[in-house]
């Protein structure tokens, strides 16, 4: 099963597992996008819809799952979105931390009880800004909203920051069962469409330094190597860049940040099922 499979590593990751014989479950933001991806990577992979910024989506997109009645091998969580130009909120949350880290971890909770033990998988995309872009205390738990101040790449590193601890910890509770879970930083990768919601000049960009970038199946290098390689089993807890463990933010490893993460997520998703979703908002 894997996230964002319309587009970029996302696609590239689908391909290549389908390739070699698996069955993948392409989740997109639309079905008619998840549909489109399936049908280029073959018979074997099936389309469904899941919506990261929508909790009721990613709800939905479980239950579909389940209803598959599949047992589940690997899990990649590949989607992102980075560095929007103003403030859009939901949930109460800023829109980077939302669907990257948020989504993600509302989505693998519900399935994870799915993957079989002792050879179970999960793959949490990462980046290096979680280690240079991130403010430096962490995840600015008393400005999840951006109220106080906003600055796209801050926050953009602070989401990714939370998909690595939260990979981390995931490891550690499930360690139990068996299952590796670890997060990767892809590198700089052409044609992933991460900065389509950033601005004009963002988008200018990332168009000049396109050349500078590796390509799509080169980004996939390192996620499918931890989704199918008999190599790497049995290692957990770990982040990953170009095919081996690297050195991710030292935070990774604060046990209590790590829980205030958890806790603090699960406080997000018990509110959203007693109250209704605000609408999307975006700063004037």
């Amino acid at each position: 099963m894997l996230t964002g499979c319309n587009s970029g590593i996302g696609f590239e990751t689908m391909n290549a597992l389908c390739a070699n014989g698996a069955h993948v479950i392409g989740l997109a933001r639309t079905l008619q996008a998840a549909e489109a991806a399936c049908a280029k990577a073959g018979p074997t992979a099936t389309p469904l819809a899941c919506d990261l910024a929508d909790l009721d989506s990613v709800a939905a997109a479980a239950d579909a799952i389940r209803a598959l009645q599949y047992p589940i091998d690997v899990i990649i969580a590949n989607a992102g979105i980075a560095n929007l130009e103003t403030l859009q909120t939901r949930y109460g949350v800023e829109m980077q931390f939302l669907v990257n880290h948020l989504g993600h971890f509302a989505l693998l909770n519900d399935l994870t009880d799915l993957l079989r033990d002792r050879t179970g998988r999960i793959v949490i995309l990462s980046s290096s800004a979680a280690v240079d872009r991130a403010p430096a205390e962490g995840i600015l738990f008393d400005n999840l909203d951006g109220r106080r101040f906003y600055e796209p790449q801050a926050f953009y590193g602070q989401s990714k920051l939370a998909n690595a601890i939260y990979a981390k910890e995931l490891s550690r509770r499930l360690s139990s069962r068996g299952i590796s879970v670890n997060s990767v930083h892809p590198g700089a990768t052409r044609g992933t469409g991460l900065n389509r919601a950033g601005g004009l000049l963002l988008r200018i960009a990332a168009t000049a330094t396109a050349l500078f970038k590796r390509s799509a199946p080169r980004g996939a290098a390192t996620p499918a190597l931890l989704a199918g390689n008999p190599v790497v089993s049995g290692i957990t807890g770990e982040y990953w860049s170009n095919c081996r463990v690297a050195a991710g933010n030292p935070l990774m490893q604060d046990a209590d940040l790590a829980q205030r993460l958890w806790v603090v997520s699960e406080d997000i998703l018990a509110r959203h099922r007693t109250v209704p979703a605000t609408p999307l908002r975006q700063a004037a």
